[in-house]
């Protein structure tokens, strides 16, 4: 076995990726010492689980991020009230066309009724005439 078969070992999690999105990626633990005086010392140890976004330092970047992230929600909200009403004008559209067709279909029923009913009626005065009955 030569030296270029060995495959090299990621000494930290630096090399390796965890396959979990939301788990945020765990940072070495900051041992901080502080104290007032030469008796007193204070030992605090910092381990950071904010994402990235939050820990940035500077305010700046944090708030080109936030006005991207507003910028490009106002265009997907616009782009959906845009679709919305397209959706709206059609659905109208095809409303008006059923309700032209149901008035027209309506009133086709009634005339071929009433032309029925005159036909009716003109057949009863025939039997009436002075010609007809004498």
């Amino acid at each position: 076995m030569s030296g270029s078969d060995v495959v090299p070992i990621a000494s930290s999690s630096n090399g390796r990726l965890s396959g979990k999105p939301w788990k945020a990626q765990k940072t070495a633990t900051v041992c901080v010492v502080s104290g007032l005086s030469i008796n007193v010392v204070f030992i605090l140890l910092r381990r950071s689980h904010l994402p990235e976004g939050v820990k940035t330092k500077n305010w700046e970047d944090r708030m080109q991020k936030t006005q991207k992230a507003l910028a490009i929600k106002k265009l997907q909200n616009e782009l959906k009230d845009e679709k919305q009403a397209e959706f709206q004008r059609r659905r109208e559209i095809t409303m008006e066309r059923k309700k032209a067709a149901e008035e027209k279909r309506r009133l086709e029923e009634a005339k071929a009724q009433m032309g029925a009913r005159k036909a009716a009626r003109l057949r009863r005065r025939a039997g009436r005439t002075k010609k007809i009955n004498h």
